[in-house]
């Protein structure tokens, strides 16, 4: 398969309105993986399976996700995204459909797989904003569409948590795939024709050439793995927190769904402080804006484990942890898409496979410490990871000028 197309006569301009269609459609597609995260308990009581085993639908979709970033998202740097992006959130249509009618966890899982699949369209976006953004807005407007990104992520939970009040788990799915079918119409109706250079690289080249990148560039290196394990912390602690709220191993906490959805609102609102530190690293802070959210996010720690008896210590301790996983997500991108714009799309795959292959080591050894340990192991982990995190980042830091940006970040 080779992959050649003809080139746009020129850029087109990043409006408003664009931008808020890519941060939508990277929170609709992103929001996909998540929507049973806060129901497993009710999915796992209505198919007959363990806890253990329901947490599985996180990773399953997690895994698709991967596989798509690995194998699809390499190819925006080629293809017409105009036509990609749609194509992706209409096959995501098909797998929700299955999945809300699904009658054993087998097919489930397979079509939350493929769900997992399509929603990589969501790192599709991502970098075909950054290249349309201008350089001094380039951290700005990925902080939006990141911050799009990540309200999905935990407004899906508010969302799912509502719905399956009222109609089940499977409603959920069913809105979900109305969601998606509105936004692949939007997108292909409002987004521009861009083109992709020509090129005669096969499709096989594309993907070898992921791995040149990332022999090439340090940074690169750098950012996968502290991606890897602020999605760790990320994954567990969302994962567990379903089992928490629903009154599992012990804890006092005996909240319906609607209930366990809402606190996926504490997490919105630490999202939405997150662009600034997009325009921060734009200004030329951004090896110190990084080594903050890390000190916010090993903070939240003490807060979260506090939150297994308090109400309000949890709700306080989501808001400031989404800020600094949100933080620290912005920044790697801010510093990784400074490094060639031409492979956007294809340092986008290396870095998220690298950063969902944490998510799902977190929701996998999440549901087991839980099960084991109950909500304070979790946190036991997480703010093991998070010191790691914080070392290695002392460690990649010596290579950054005090004052790097976006646009001048060095390799």
């Amino acid at each position: 398969m080779s992959v050649s197309t003809v080139a746009a006569p020129q850029q087109a301009r990043l409006t408003r309105l664009l931008v808020l269609v890519f941060a939508v459609t990277a929170g609709s597609s992103a929001g996909c993986l998540y929507y049973l995260q806060p129901l497993l308990q009710q999915v796992a009581g209505d198919l007959r399976i363990s806890t253990t085993t329901a947490a599985l639908l996180v990773s399953g979709a997690q895994v698709g996700y991967l596989c798509g970033l690995a194998l699809l998202v390499p190819l925006g740097d080629f293809l017409e995204r105009r036509r990609m992006v749609p194509g992706l959130l209409a096959a995501s249509v098909v797998a929700l459909v299955v999945s809300a009618v699904a009658p054993n966890f087998p097919i489930l899982l397979a079509a939350v797989f493929v769900t997992g699949i399509t929603a990589s369209a969501a790192q599709v976006v991502v970098p075909w904003s950054s290249a349309l953004a201008e350089p001094g807005r380039r951290g700005q407007v990925v902080g939006t569409v990141m911050s799009g990104l990540l309200l999905g992520i935990l407004s899906s939970r508010v969302l799912a948590g509502a719905i399956a009040q009222l109609g089940g788990w499977r409603t959920v799915l069913v809105v979900a795939a109305a969601i998606q079918l509105i936004m692949s119409v939007s997108v292909y109706l409002l987004t521009p024709t861009t083109g992709r250079a020509a090129s005669g690289e096969r499709y096989g080249e594309v993907l070898v050439s992921i791995l040149a990148l990332i022999r090439r560039h340090p940074m690169l290196r750098h950012r996968m793995v502290l991606g890897f394990v602020a999605m760790a912390c990320f994954s567990g602690v969302w994962t567990a927190l379903a089992f928490l709220l629903a009154g599992g191993h012990g804890s006092h906490y005996h909240y319906s769904e609607v209930v366990i959805g809402l606190f996926g609102i504490a997490g919105v609102a630490g999202a939405l402080g997150a662009p600034v530190v997009g325009r921060l690293s734009d200004r030329g802070h951004l090896r110190p804006v990084t080594t903050l959210v890390w000190l916010v996010l090993l903070g939240s720690w003490a807060l979260l484990a506090w939150g297994g008896h308090s109400v309000i210590a949890l709700i306080a301790a989501l808001l400031i942890f989404d800020f600094g996983v949100q933080g620290i997500q912005l920044s790697n991108q801010s510093a990784i898409y400074a490094l060639d714009p031409a492979a956007r799309s294809r340092l986008t795959t290396a870095y998220m496979v690298m950063y969902f292959l944490g998510g799902v080591a977190g929701s996998v050894t999440a549901g087991a410490a839980y099960e084991s340990g109950g909500w304070l192991r979790v946190c036991e982990i997480g703010a093991g990871a998070t010191v790691v995190g914080i070392a290695l980042w002392a460690v990649f830091a010596r290579h950054i000028p005090a004052h790097a940006t976006t646009a001048n970040t060095p390799d």
